[in-house]
């Protein structure tokens, strides 16, 4: 693996799943859209778990400091039922919080459904990884990575990723290309490397 792969932690959070019940779609789904969407080499390390805090909370860490992901994404266990604990176990682990990410994604799924603003996503630094919570649907995964189109497929809002590589660039991560065609990264012109 050369210094300019990224590192992608692949979280997903479910009882249900993690014990076999039913097939996971997080993990396959956020696969999926990364195949899509990056252009840049990239690589993942996957897991399911359930919706233990502690669990989650180990989970990330070792995301982070032992296995030196770039980014980690989760999906799940953001709601508000007494199970969905994913905020509270990323918030314990994270040295700063980015609430714009939150912020953003209940922005975007509120042009699909209403009860958007039952969902509890965050996101924080922890060392040079970025950790964000994603929604547990993976229509909904989508959306708020890639953001909202009109009938003609052009963009009228933004999805969560086209901050991510310049977040990553900020913090020391390798520099991400991505199709446009699926979601243009922004970046100052003074942070952009020619193609």
């Amino acid at each position: 693996m050369s210094d300019d792969t990224l590192r992608i932690g692949l979280v997903s959070i479910s009882d249900r799943a993690s014990t076999g019940v039913y097939e996971d779609k997080g993990i396959p789904a956020l696969k999926e859209w990364f195949s899509r969407a990056l252009v840049s080499p990239w690589q993942a390390e996957e897991r399911l778990i359930p919706d233990e805090r502690s669990v989650i909370e180990n989970t990330l860490v070792a995301l982070a400091d032992q296995f030196a992901c770039h980014l980690i994404v989760t999906t799940g266990g953001t709601g508000p039922a007494p199970r969905d604990v994913t905020p509270e176990a990323t918030l314990a682990i994270g040295e700063r919080e980015l609430p714009g990410f939150g912020e953003e994604m209940r922005r975007i799924s509120r042009h699909f459904v209403p009860t958007a603003i039952l969902s509890r996503q965050v996101a924080v630094i922890r060392g040079c990884s970025l950790i964000i919570n994603l929604p547990g649907q993976p229509k909904a995964i989508c959306e708020t990575l890639e953001g909202v189109r009109d009938a003609d497929g052009k963009t009228l809002v933004d999805g969560v990723f086209a901050a991510v590589p310049y977040c990553l660039d900020l913090i020391g991560g390798p520099y991400v290309r991505t199709h446009e065609a699926v979601v243009k990264a922004f970046r100052p012109k003074s942070a952009q490397r020619p193609a």
